[in-house]
């Protein structure tokens, strides 16, 4: 007599869904630009700082512009609180997910400017005052600027 495959487990079966294998990193969904997609890091860091209400994010690829970076992520929150809270998420996301972490952190203690520094990406996290001031979008005004939306 030939043995069957017999469930002891009598719950529907979900179509197309697999266990999550020991050690395997989630899927992080890529924001949406006009010119597509970006290396996941830069795509988990964009949806943390969005995660946390970040504002007017911009990425501008660097790549091109001779820069020391591939990326620069720039974005700004309302108030000190919400500054800090945006990079904590970000540096967060990247450790848990994709076990990045930043080589050097900078402006932690005022939160007007908090840069995180991910060698091949760099966050940065402004407030409005900081941000208009120092212009980065324009002092890189070469580099290919992409808005991004959630």
């Amino acid at each position: 007599m030939a043995k069957r495959n017999v469930s002891t487990d009598n719950r529907p079966k979900a179509e197309g869904l697999r266990p999550k294998a020991e050690g395997q990193r989630p899927k992080v969904p890529r924001p949406r630009t006009k010119a597509g997609r970006f290396p996941r890091e830069v795509s988990a860091a964009i949806k943390a700082a969005l995660d946390k209400k970040a504002e007017d994010v911009v990425v501008l690829d660097l790549r091109k512009a001779g820069g020391f970076t591939d990326y620069f992520v720039i974005c700004t929150g309302g108030n000190a609180r919400q500054i800090a809270a945006i990079a904590d998420g970000v540096r967060e996301t990247l450790k848990r997910d994709l076990d990045e972490r930043p080589t050097l952190m900078e402006g932690i203690d005022r939160s007007e400017w908090i840069l995180l520094d991910y060698f091949n990406f760099v966050v940065h996290v402004f407030s409005r005052e900081c941000r208009a001031f120092y212009g980065l979008e324009r002092l890189w005004g070469n580099a290919e600027r992409h808005e991004v939306s959630d």
